[in-house]
């Protein structure tokens, strides 16, 4: 990666362009065009580097079905669902065309909305910085946008109907227990397989041939201790890993993050309860980050015009636009534990 010398925001001090690259008048290169501006190039590499920083922190936004943001239609996206057809017992009558059946779809929309953030760089700070700070704002705000953009899916999931509070000794969060001599309920595997139970009788197809988990290091760390526990690092096919994925157990491939849903406080004696949540194919659907879903904003020194009269300020920034919803609630379940600490 070349380092971007940031100090060349100012418009006229380059003085031809070269394959998207620009010589200022001591003859150092710099990537910008003739107005003194990113090329068409850099912007086109700083947007991808910005998405590129920004994906490893979408653990929850990897396993919905995609659509891609509505141009020039207004704010709402569509996701369709089809429900299954029913098995037919009536036999065939020799000579006779049985009645035709048709798709019984179903439209869930959701509205898009709108985040962002960007960071302040004055003409000090990059006269005198050592560090390229374009390349180091981009790498802080694509881990932003990145947390920022999965913490939305994570609310919409985490706000699911079907849930298991631990092994199903109890019925609600309140009664979880953690802490304790005996009597915990921390995540174990039974937990696990009664949440596949329920998946496959509500006929969830998995992905890419097994369910999926989403799962907290404390949870994992409880989990992890059981000897069915299959680690990542011993799979026979290493090419098709998920991001963050840490291995699997009773046919659940779990990915772990830290920025898995914790109801903090919410349990017996105000312990923390942890969401593991169980997923199967279609449960729940989001916008894409690519195709204008996640965009990279540069503004250069003296841009604002009057409203930067001495060239002092420049910004760096992103803005997004997002929607998740989840589509058949009964193709996920959020198992709800304490965890051991």
């Amino acid at each position: 990666m070349f380092r971007l010398n940031i100090q060349h925001f100012a418009a006229g001090e380059n003085v031809h362009t070269t394959s998207g690259m620009a010589a200022n008048s001591t003859g150092e290169v710099t990537p910008y065009g003739e107005s003194g501006g990113l090329s068409a190039e850099m912007k086109t590499y700083y947007s991808d580097y910005l998405i590129d920083m920004a994906e490893p922190k979408l653990v929850h936004d990897q396993f919905g079905q995609k659509v891609p943001i509505p141009k020039n239609k207004g704010k709402v996206v569509e996701f369709r669902k089809y429900d299954p057809l029913p098995a037919i017992t009536t036999p065939l009558t020799e000579g006779v065309t049985p009645e035709g059946q048709k798709l019984d779809v179903k439209t869930i929309t959701a509205e898009v909305k709108q985040y962002g953030g960007f960071i302040e760089l004055s003409d000090i700070i990059q006269l005198t910085a050592i560090d390229n700070n374009l390349v180091q704002a981009t790498k802080l705000l694509g881990g932003q946008a990145g947390r920022t953009l999965d913490t939305i899916v994570r609310e919409v999931l985490a706000g699911g109907t079907n849930v298991q509070f631990a092994e199903g000794q109890v019925d609600s969060r309140d009664a979880l227990v953690g802490g304790q001599a005996e009597g915990n309920h921390y995540l174990t595997v039974d937990a696990v397989r009664k949440a596949v139970r329920t998946l496959k009788r509500h006929n969830a197809e998995t992905i890419n041939g097994s369910f999926v988990g989403i799962i907290h290091p404390d949870a994992a760390y409880d989990l992890m201790s059981d000897p069915k526990w299959v680690n990542v690092k011993t799979y026979s096919d290493p090419e098709g890993i998920y991001q963050g994925e840490i291995g699997k157990i009773e046919n659940v491939r779990f990915v772990e993050t830290s920025e898995a849903k914790i109801f903090e406080g919410e349990g017996a004696n105000g312990v923390d309860v942890y969401a593991t949540l169980i997923l199967g194919e279609n449960a729940y659907g989001s916008t894409e980050i690519s195709g204008g879903g996640l965009r990279h904003i540069v503004k250069q020194l003296g841009s604002a015009g009057a409203a930067d009269p001495l060239d002092q300020r420049g910004t760096a920034g992103w803005k997004a636009t997002k929607a998740a919803v989840r589509l058949v609630e009964p193709y996920m379940v959020r198992i709800e534990t304490a965890a051991s600490l």
